[in-house]
């Protein structure tokens, strides 16, 4: 019996040893994504809009605008530097193999806009997901907006559009079909900053954005602020990740030598008053249905 007794008390004292191993690993390793949920301003809106403005990057980050229940799009920096718009819509619950998936519960593309990639995606989720080439440049403003079509009980459309500071017009990324329940953009809007590279040198690096002037609609029409966020984080043991109000919006910083001075996770922040002129002129073919 008593050897039994060593031996659970070894057994548990080594995958305790080896789960705390782990956490100091992923602190080394990469940086903690952090994210803003969004208070609802809207239930379930067909539109949402936010300004987004990355401060500090390095190769292998994110810099989500705008996610929703089924979707994100954004600004990333690859591996290799090349700075790109993403957008990116899932499908549901069908494993993380994306040749897996039959064809009759994969996303569609419906249309694409000029010079986007669009490819198939797998192990976070699979579906659809586009690529636009933009070398966006740091403390530049785009502006992003999601549109969303309910077909059917079972089947929604989401478009993704970024504004073009270089051509001075909103380019399209692209429009997905995918089985969404009836759902449009549900009531979990999102934004985040996320390092993807993951390569112990990136965690030692501050990554930082602002995101302002958050929106959504019913209809296009009639747009409500979204001024409240609740200050999120992974499961990455990383204490060194910060959040704050900007003038109508927040920021996030994780990495490097970034201290949490400002908000301490989990708090909900509320920004000043947004105002309605802030947005970005929408063009009729990006609202209408």
């Amino acid at each position: 019996m008593l050897k039994i007794i060593t031996a659970a008390i070894l057994s548990l004292t080594l995958a305790v040893t080896s789960q705390a191993s782990n956490k100091e690993e992923l602190v080394k390793r990469q940086c903690r994504s952090i994210h803003l949920a969004y208070t609802k301003s809207v239930d379930d809106p067909s539109y949402a809009y936010i300004d987004l403005s990355v401060e500090k990057s390095s190769p292998g980050t994110y810099f989500c605008a705008l996610g929703f229940h089924m979707g994100y799009i954004g600004l990333q920096e690859l591996t290799d530097g090349k700075k790109v718009v993403i957008f990116s819509v899932w499908e549901p619950e069908n494993g993380q193999v994306a040749k897996g998936v039959p064809v009759n519960l994969r996303v569609k593309l419906i249309r694409k806009g000029e010079s986007v990639r669009t490819s198939r995606f797998g192990g976070e989720g699979t579906g659809g997901q586009s690529f636009f080439d933009y070398d966006w440049k740091i403390g530049e403003k785009v502006s992003f907006l999601v549109k969303s079509i309910r077909v059917n009980d079972t089947t929604t459309r989401y478009t993704g559009y970024f504004y073009n500071n270089k051509t001075k017009s909103w380019q399209l990324m692209t429009e997905f079909q995918t089985l969404a329940k009836g759902k449009q953009l549900g009531n979990g809007i999102y934004s985040f900053v996320e390092d993807f590279r993951r390569n112990y040198e990136s965690s030692k690096i501050i990554h930082k954005a602002n995101y302002t002037n958050a929106w959504a609609s019913a209809d296009a029409k009639t747009w409500l602020p979204m001024p409240k966020a609740r200050f999120t984080g992974d499961s990455t043991p990383s204490e060194n990740v910060n959040a704050g109000k900007i003038n109508h919006g927040f920021f996030l910083q994780t990495g490097g030598s970034t201290t949490q001075s400002n908000t301490k996770l989990w708090q909900t922040m509320q920004t000043n008053a947004q105002h309605k002129n802030s947005i970005q002129v929408l063009p009729n073919e990006l609202t209408e249905s």
